[in-house]
């Protein structure tokens, strides 16, 4: 089953209390989601470190109930 973008939204803003977190369902199909997420926790990490972050937070739900991801990560300015 797919997750919902409120469910998404959830995980990730646990994952990230302080981050400015946008979610886009880029096929319609609640299955291929686009998450824009500036985030303080990701200050002085490189692209590869900060999606490591991402897909822990999303506790294992990657390749499972969220098919695809595409991420935009930063700290902020």
């Amino acid at each position: 089953m797919p997750m919902p973008i409120a469910a998404l939204e959830t995980v990730l803003r646990e994952g990230f209390p302080d981050a400015e977190i946008v979610v886009e369902d880029l096929a319609g199909d609640g299955d291929h989601y686009k998450a824009r997420i500036v985030s303080s926790a990701f200050q002085g990490l490189s692209r590869v470190k900060q999606h490591q972050l991402v897909y822990a937070a999303l506790k294992g739900r990657m390749g499972g109930e969220l098919h695809a991801l595409a991420l935009e990560t930063s700290a902020p300015a």
